[in-house]
């Protein structure tokens, strides 16, 4: 048996948050593969097909399964905490929150199925109910976060990119219409992952009807002289386009304020009037911003989260017009980041499987 038998070869297909998380994760159970990232577009692109550099983001998990969803957040906050203290540089932090609801716990989505317990209260430091006098008047309910993880998109997805180039990862900058397009230009690859987000529903030999954009908006503004204390966000449930964050950014990243939610809305427009409701809504719920004539504006951000009926997808598929196996991760929607590593933990679980026996070599 010659050595490329012996060794697999992989292929992954994007290179957002979960197509970089899952290469390099990929590296660490496969030393000596020869590993290619195939994507149009790599961390430095701001484009509306890319939906990575328009995160928040943090890690407030959304997960309520009882089951693998959880799973998968937890791995990524006992990472997210591995990388902060290893290497600083990346653009993770931990930092208190607020989280305040417009209805009651029972309805807010942060009870988990089975347990009626909110599953992450001792991984984020513990959970303290707000009083009466902390937070907006109107409020329903309000949690204090002990601590969590803010993210600097933009510096953690160059840190993500220059961890793939270190670990002898190859990047090729060339967009594909479909699976087996790739697989014709790589025919030594012994599997592929398909971490292709939103571009699922378009790959022709995927079509994966159950993918839907949910369009995204955020403003970004200057860092207040006096720093803001903790992050915050408003909503009536943990998911629901009424969702408003302010998450300040390590690094110099500015303020990030969020949000929307537009299930089916594909433009990439600004919409000044959406981003006035924003600003607004932010400084109602973080007076520590002032007032919305004083918020220095940096730039406007329109995102296209890669939202699936279903949730996310994560499977093995083999096809005879692929001649090789596929492991499918993508349809993260707004849990990317705050999933990734469990879930690209979860797609090379996949690829040992599809490829038996040559998961021990």
């Amino acid at each position: 048996m010659s050595t490329q038998d012996q060794t697999p070869q992989f292929l992954v297909l994007g290179a957002g948050v979960i197509g970089l998380t899952t290469a390099l994760v990929l590296r660490q159970n496969y030393p000596s593969s020869r590993i290619t990232i195939l994507a149009k577009h790599f961390p430095g692109d701001r484009s509306i097909d890319y939906a990575s550099p328009w995160a928040g983001a943090n890690w407030c998990s959304m997960a309520h399964d009882n089951g693998p969803l959880e799973k998968y957040d937890e791995i990524t906050f006992h990472k997210f905490e591995q990388i902060s203290k290893e290497q600083p540089q990346a653009g993770i932090e931990k930092m208190g929150m607020w989280g305040i609801f417009d209805s009651p716990i029972e309805e807010a989505g942060i009870l988990s199925e089975g347990t009626g317990k909110i599953w992450y209260e001792e991984l984020v430091g513990g959970l303290r109910k707000l009083g009466e006098n902390e937070g907006p008047k109107d409020k329903v309910f309000g949690l204090e976060f002990g601590g969590t993880w803010r993210i600097n998109t933009q510096v953690y997805l160059a840190w993500l990119q220059a961890e793939v180039l270190s670990s002898n990862i190859s990047l090729v900058r060339r967009p594909y219409n479909s699976l087996a397009s790739a697989l014709e230009d790589f025919p030594s690859a012994t599997l592929l992952v398909n971490c292709t987000g939103l571009g699922s529903l378009h790959l022709t030999d995927v079509q994966d009807s159950s993918m839907y954009p949910t369009r995204g908006q955020t403003v970004l503004v200057a860092e207040p002289k006096t720093p803001i204390p903790r992050m915050y966000f408003r909503s009536p449930k943990r998911i629901d386009p009424e969702t408003t964050y302010v998450f300040p950014r390590p690094l110099g990243g500015g303020v990030i304020l969020g949000g929307s939610r537009q299930d089916g809305n594909w433009s990439e427009e600004v919409d000044m009037n959406l981003a006035k409701d924003i600003m607004e809504r932010c400084c109602r719920v973080c007076p520590d911003l002032g007032k919305v004539e004083d918020l220095k504006v940096i730039s406007h951000g329109v995102g296209l989260r890669p939202s699936r009926k279903g949730g996310p997808r994560i499977e093995i598929e083999k096809r005879k017009g692929w001649g090789i196996p596929v492991v499918h991760n993508y349809g993260h929607s707004g849990a990317g980041y705050q999933s990734s590593w469990g879930t690209a933990e979860r797609a090379v679980e996949l690829v040992k499987k599809a490829l038996g026996t040559r998961a021990k070599l």
